[in-house]
C-alpha cells in the first residue's frame, strides 16, 4: 500500500494546541465535583457526617454509598470468560461506585462533594467527617494467601479469587519425570502505575427530556465503558452516550469504566445539571488501575540433547482490592494463549493464583499479560542456555517452531497461523552484530564498565474477538465530497486518523486530507470494539477497507447511469469510473455531489458483521547495556528490534509504536515500581518525586527492522504492533542486565534495575550474598 502523505493528519492540530481533551469540555450551569478518598487501606465505615461540608457556602450536595444504594445502582461488572481448576467459578465480590460499608485500599472513593467551583468542592471535602474502625491489611499477594491472613471479602476464602490452570498437566509432569536436566527460575514482575499524560476527568450530564446519560470521559473506546456503565445504572446501553475527542494516552488503564464515572452520572441526574470532575496526578496514582505485581516461577525440562521437552509456570497475581473488568482476563487467558512462546514444545502447564490484597485494583496495561508471559519464558530460556553452556541465540534456534510446521497449534488450543521465527532471529543477529559482542565487552572492561548483551524471541496474540464479536464502521459523505469515517476504536496516540484515512483513500482514490475520523461523538450509537489488544488496524482497518470497496461497487451503478453504459463496461482507478478503452469517465466525488440532498446519500455506507481472526506478531530483540560498578548507573547503548507485524501499512507509525513500547518496557525494567508499605498499606511511590517517568533518551542506538510474514486472517494481512515493543523489550533488557552483572558475581537479580539496587547487588556479590536481590521463592 502506497503512502505519500508527509506526517500524520492529526499532527498539525496537536502541535498548534488545538486538540480538545476531556478537561476542556464545559456545559452551561455545570457544578464541580471532588472525591473524598480513604486514607487507610482497610477499615469499616461506621459513619459519614457531611453536615459541616453542606453548610459551607457554594456547596450543593454530598453523595455517599448510601445514595448509590438508594438509586438502585448495581456493582461494577467484572468480565469472567474463564473457569478455575475443576471448573470453579471466578469469585467476584461486589464493588460500588462509592464505598458503602468498608474501604479496602488507600485512595478508594467514599464520598462525592458537589459545589459551584472545584476549589470549594475540594475545601468542603476536608469538612466531611468519617468515623472508621481500622482492620488489618495485607498488600503482598503471598502474604494474602498465608493462613490467618486478613480477609478482604466475606465471600472469598483465603483471598483467592481464582485458581487457574491451563495446558496439559499430565503430559508436562511426564516430560519432567524423564528430563535429563531441569532448569528453574523465580522472578518478580513489579507493580506499575500507567500514568497516561492526561489525568482522568469527566463531565456528566443527564438529558431528562430524552432519558439519556451523557459522559465526556477519557476512553479507549465508547463501547466498553458504555456497556459496563449500563450494567451499573441498570439501563440499556443505547441510553448512554460516551463522548471524547482527544485522549492523552490509554495503555489499557483507560479501557474500563471507573467508579467515579458512575458516581458522577448519579449526581448529574439527581441535581438536574451537568457535573464536572478533573482528577489530579496524585489521585491517578491512588485510584487509576495499576498493573503487573506478579511473582512467577518457571521450569524447563531438557532432554540429553539440550532440547526443551516440557515447560511449566506458576504465577501469583496481585489483583488489588477488587476485580477490575479486565483484571482476571489478563492474568489467565493472556498467560496461556502463547504459553510455549516461539518454541516447539507440547508439554506445557500454567498455574495462576489470582489474589485480592489491600491495594489499588490491577488490570490491563500495555501488553495486558503478554509481557508477563514473555518475560517468564524468555528469562527462563536465557537461564537454561547459560546453565548448559550454550549460546543463547543457538539454544533458541535449536528449539524454535520450524517454518515448515505452520500452522502450528500449541497445547493450550491456540493456533499460530504463520511465521518464520528463524528468519527473524537471523536478521536480528546480523543487524546487531551478535558475533562481535565479546570485543565490545572487552573494550568496556578496559574502561571499568560491565557490558552485557540480551536477547528475546517473543510472540503474542492479538486481534481475536475483542470486546465485541465484530467491528462496525460508517462512511458518510457531505455536499463537498468530504468523507467522515466513524468507528468505535478511539485513538489516543496510535495515529488511527492517518492510517484509516490512508486505507480508505487508497481504495477510493480521494485525497487523505478530505477524510476525517470520528470515534465518540454525542450522536454516535454504534457497536464494535474499543482500542486494545493491538487489534485496531487489523480489525477496524480491515472493515474500512472492505467498506470502501463496497462504496466503489455502489458507485458502479450510478456511474453506469451517468455515462449511459453497462456496469460491466466500466473500470475504476484513481478515484474515477472509466468506460474501458475510452476517455469517457466520471469521478467518484462528482457522483457524490450529484446525489447530495435530503436523506441519505446512496454512496454512504454502514458496515457491520465482519469478523477477523487472531494474529500472532512476533520478533527478536537484542540489546546491549553498560553498568558502572562504582555508581550502579546503567545505560542502553544499542538496541535492535526485528519484528514480524505482517503487512506494514504505515512504516512511520509502526516505528513510532515500537519506539514507544520499547521505551515503556525500559522504564519498567530500569525504574518503575509502585511500592506499598507492608505495615501501613500506604503507597510510597505516589508522585513523580518517587516514581520515575521514562524518557525518550532512555533507549539509545535503536534500530527498528521489519520482517513481514503476511497473515491470511484479515484482508490487510496485518498483525498487531501496539504492544510488541513492551513484550519484546522487557526480557531482552533484563537478560542484558544479568549478562553484564554475571562477571561481577551477581547470579540473580530482579527488576527494577535502579542505580541503587544495581550498586547494592554488586556490593552484595562481593560480600558473598549474591541472592540478596532475588524474589522470594513460591511456596
Amino acid at each position: 500500500m502506497k503512502f505519500g502523505h508527509k506526517g500524520r493528519l492529526e499532527d498539525a492540530r496537536m502541535l498548534k494546541g488545538e486538540g480538545r481533551y476531556v478537561a476542556d469540555w464545559n456545559l452551561p450551569g455545570q457544578a464541580w465535583g471532588h472525591f473524598l478518598r480513604s486514607d487507610r487501606p482497610h477499615a469499616k465505615i461506621l459513619s459519614i457526617d457531611a453536615s459541616r461540608a453542606l453548610a459551607m457556602a457554594g456547596v450543593i450536595a454530598v453523595f455517599t454509598g448510601e445514595d448509590e444504594k438508594a438509586a438502585g445502582f448495581q456493582a461494577l461488572p467484572a468480565a469472567a470468560p474463564m473457569k478455575g481448576r475443576g471448573g470453579a467459578e471466578l469469585l467476584k465480590p461486589p464493588r460500588g461506585a462509592l464505598a458503602l460499608d468498608r474501604v479496602r485500599y488507600v485512595g478508594e472513593a467514599l464520598a462525592l462533594v458537589l459545589a459551584e467551583s472545584a476549589a470549594i468542592a475540594q475545601d468542603a471535602s476536608e469538612l466531611v467527617e468519617v468515623d472508621y474502625e481500622d482492620l488489618p491489611a495485607v498488600v503482598d499477594a503471598l502474604d494474602a494467601l498465608a493462613p490467618g491472613a486478613p480477609l478482604l471479602h466475606d465471600g472469598v476464602p483465603g483471598n483467592l479469587a481464582l485458581d487457574f490452570v491451563g495446558g496439559d498437566e499430565a503430559a508436562t509432569n511426564a516430560a519432567f519425570a524423564k528430563a535429563a536436566r531441569v532448569i528453574s527460575l523465580t522472578t518478580y514482575h513489579t507493580r506499575v502505575v500507567g500514568n497516561p499524560m492526561e489525568p482522568r476527568a469527566c463531565l456528566a450530564h443527564y438529558d431528562g427530556a430524552n432519558d439519556l446519560y451523557l459522559l465526556y470521559a477519557c476512553t479507549q473506546g465508547v463501547t466498553a465503558i458504555r456497556g459496563q456503565m449500563a450494567l451499573v445504572l441498570g439501563v440499556p446501553p443505547d441510553r448512554i452516550r460516551v463522548i471524547a475527542e482527544e485522549v492523552g494516552g490509554g495503555f489499557g488503564v483507560r479501557f474500563n469504566t471507573y467508579p467515579e464515572y458512575c458516581a458522577m452520572l448519579l449526581a448529574a441526574k439527581k441535581l438536574g445539571r451537568p457535573v464536572k470532575w478533573v482528577g489530579t496526578r496524585s489521585e491517578m496514582f491512588l485510584s487509576d488501575e495499576q498493573a503487573r505485581d506478579i511473582l512467577h516461577k518457571g521450569e524447563l525440562a531438557l532432554d540429553a540433547n539440550g532440547r526443551i521437552a516440557g515447560m511449566r509456570f506458576e504465577f501469583v497475581c496481585n489483583l488489588g482490592a477488587y476485580l477490575a473488568f479486565t483484571g482476571a482476563f489478563v492474568n489467565t487467558v493472556n498467560l496461556v494463549n502463547v504459553a510455549s512462546g516461539v518454541y516447539d514444545v507440547q508439554a506445557v502447564h500454567v498455574h495462576a493464583s489470582l489474589v485480592f490484597t489491600n491495594t489499588v485494583p490491577t488490570a490491563a496495561y500495555r501488553g495486558a499479560g503478554r509481557p508477563v508471559s514473555s518475560f517468564a519464558i524468555e528469562r527462563l530460556i536465557d537461564a537454561a542456555a547459560r546453565a548448559i553452556g550454550a549460546d543463547p541465540a543457538e539454544f533458541r534456534r535449536r528449539n524454535l517452531v520450524p517454518k515448515a510446521k505452520f500452522p502450528y497449534r500449541i497445547i493450550t488450543g491456540f493456533e499460530y497461523d504463520c511465521g518464520d521465527f528463524e528468519g527473524v532471529l537471523d536478521r536480528a543477529l546480523a543487524a546487531a552484530d551478535w558475533s562481535g559482542f565479546e570485543a565490545r565487552r572487552a573494550e568496556a572492561s578496559k574502561r571499568g564498565r560491565l557490558r552485557g548483551i540480551g536477547l528475546s524471541t517473543y510472540i503474542e496474540a492479538s486481534g481475536s474477538g475483542g470486546f465485541a464479536p465484530h467491528d462496525q464502521v460508517q462512511l458518510e459523505w457531505d455536499r463537498d465530497a468530504n468523507l467522515t469515517l466513524r468507528a468505535t476504536s478511539h485513538s489516543h496516540g496510535q495515529g488511527h486518523e492517518t492510517v484509516y484515512a490512508q486505507i480508505v483513500a487508497e481504495v477510493l482514490g480521494v485525497p487523505m486530507e478530505t477524510i476525517r475520523l470520528r470515534t465518540a461523538d454525542p450522536g454516535m450509537n454504534m457497536t464494535g470494539n474499543p482500542t486494545g489488544g493491538s487489534r485496531s488496524l487489523l480489525g477496524v482497518g480491515s472493515v474500512l477497507q472492505v467498506a470502501a470497496q463496497e462504496v466503489v461497487k455502489k458507485g458502479l451503478a450510478l456511474a453506469a447511469e451517468k455515462l449511459e453504459t453497462a456496469e460491466a463496461d466500466l473500470e475504476f482507478a484513481d478515484g474515477r469510473f472509466r468506460v474501458k478503452g475510452t476517455d469517457r469517465e466520471v469521478a467518484l466525488t462528482t457522483l457524490v455531489k450529484m446525489h447530495t440532498g435530503p436523506g441519505v446519500n446512496p454512496l454512504d455506507l454502514d458496515k457491520t458483521g465482519m469478523k477477523v481472526g487472531a494474529t500472532f506478531p512476533n520478533g527478536c530483540h537484542i540489546c546491549e547495556v553498560e553498568i558502572d560498578p562504582e555508581t550502579g548507573e546503567a545505560e542502553i547503548l544499542r538496541y535492535t528490534a526485528c519484528d514480524d507485524a505482517g503487512n506494514v501499512i504505515n512504516h512511520q507509525i509502526v516505528e513510532g509504536q515500537m519506539q514507544g513500547g520499547i521505551t515503556q518496557g525500559a522504564g519498567h525494567i530500569f525504574g518503575e515500581q509502585a511500592i506499598y508499605d507492608r505495615e501501613t498499606g500506604q503507597l510510597l511511590a505516589g508522585s513523580f518525586m518517587d516514581y520515575p517517568m521514562p524518557r525518550a533518551i532512555l533507549v539509545d542506538g535503536l534500530q527498528v527492522l521489519e520482517y513481514p510474514v503476511p497473515t491470511a486472517t484479515n484482508p490487510l494481512g496485518a498483525k498487531g504492533v501496539g504492544e510488541a515493543g513492551v513484550t519484546g523489550s522487557m526480557p531482552c533488557l533484563m537478560n542484558a542486565v544479568l549478562d553484564a552483572l554475571r562477571p561481577a558475581g551477581v547470579t540473580h537479580f530482579d527488576m527494577p534495575a535502579t542505580p541503587q539496587r544495581l550498586w547494592a547487588a554488586i556490593r552484595a556479590a562481593k560480600a558473598g550474598k549474591p541472592r540478596a536481590f532475588a524474589a522470594a521463592d513460591l511456596p
